[in-house]
């Protein structure tokens, strides 16, 4: 039987992940691993050495990057109001979302009804 690939960053045998390279990340990962080693104990009670003020740095970090990579998406496109009249008569889509993609595709009509309707039939 075939094996599923693994990904690049996979390298068999492999115990632990490549350490981080920030002294930020070292810590969150530090704060992370107590965390998973008070959860692993079989002696019904976990411990209580968790650093509190790392593990809530770590957490508000995650937050925190994920914002940045949501505000890098979005782009402005101006969208002509004709050619959302046009989506949601002809698509049957709402306001909203004929905007939505019409801005997917830089205001571009024709690509949109195109993908459009070519991602719904496939």
């Amino acid at each position: 039987m075939a094996e599923e690939p693994q990904p690049a960053g996979v390298h068999e045998g492999a115990e632990q992940p490549p350490a981080p390279a920030s002294a930020e990340d070292r810590k969150a990962q530090a704060a992370m691993s107590t965390l998973d080693a008070a959860q692993r104990e079989d002696d019904g009670a976990p411990k209580k050495n968790v650093d509190t003020e790392a593990l809530g740095k770590a957490m508000k970090n995650l937050d925190v990057k994920d914002q940045n990579k949501k505000q890098e998406v979005k782009k402005v496109v101006k969208v002509d109001p004709a050619d959302v009249t046009l989506l949601v008569e002809q698509l049957e889509l709402s306001k909203p979302k004929a905007t939505e993609l019409l801005k997917a595709h830089d205001g571009d009509t024709v690509k949109a009804m195109t993908e459009f309707v070519v991602g719904v039939s496939a």
